[in-house]
């Protein structure tokens, strides 16, 4: 099978239309820009049609965005993707599907994790820090610690971790990748220089 599959008839199709607006292009100056036809352009943003990944891709390409912002709605401030979800794009040899997309300015730290059969409380870390979490193995109990989600080998959770949040594993054997996504903080200033 090759197109895009969003979560919902057209996601792929508002967004491009959003964007071409906001860029303030035309439908023939997209679809030139693109290298695709005007009618499949418009095919798209009516939410018609199932485009491929190249022309994803040029689309992509042409509005300078990435591909994810064509093809992810709008997340809420927990989001959980499950195993068999997340908008997919499909080419000839590759298939890809989109757990999150995060916008960030600053640093990110990738831990592979094990997450034994207890709870870890975690607190509150610095405003603006997000976590990702993606099972590999196993399943996990995770999330801010009023509304914790559990997930299974597959299934992912990105939450803002300004607040405390927990983590307990739910088998013998639960493993995970965690991205901690860090905002760019302001430099700390340089110690006054003594006379």
């Amino acid at each position: 099978m090759s197109g895009a599959q969003a979560d919902g008839p057209g996601a792929a199709g508002r967004n491009v239309h959003r964007l071409r607006t906001s860029a303030g292009l035309s439908l023939a100056e997209l679809a030139a820009a693109g290298g695709i036809s005007k009618t499949t352009l418009h095919g798209l943003e009516q939410g018609e049609g199932n485009p491929t990944l190249s022309t994803l891709w040029a689309l992509a390409t042409a509005l300078g965005v990435s591909l994810g912002e064509l093809l992810e709605p709008p997340a809420p401030p927990v989001a959980v993707v499950r195993a068999a979800e997340g908008p997919r794009a499909d080419g000839d040899a590759v298939h890809a599907r989109l757990l999150h997309r995060i916008a960030l300015r600053g640093t990110v730290e990738i831990y592979a994790i094990e997450v034994d059969a207890a709870e870890q409380a975690s607190a509150a870390h610095l405003p603006g820090v997000q976590e990702c979490l993606i099972v590999t193995g196993g399943s996990v109990r995770t999330g801010p610690s009023d509304e914790p989600v559990d997930l299974a080998e597959g299934d992912s959770v990105h939450f803002g971790a300004a607040g405390p949040h927990v983590y307990r594993g739910l088998g013998p054997r639960n493993r995970a990748l965690l991205l901690m996504l860090h905002p760019a903080y302001p430099a700390s200033p340089a110690p006054a220089e003594r006379r």
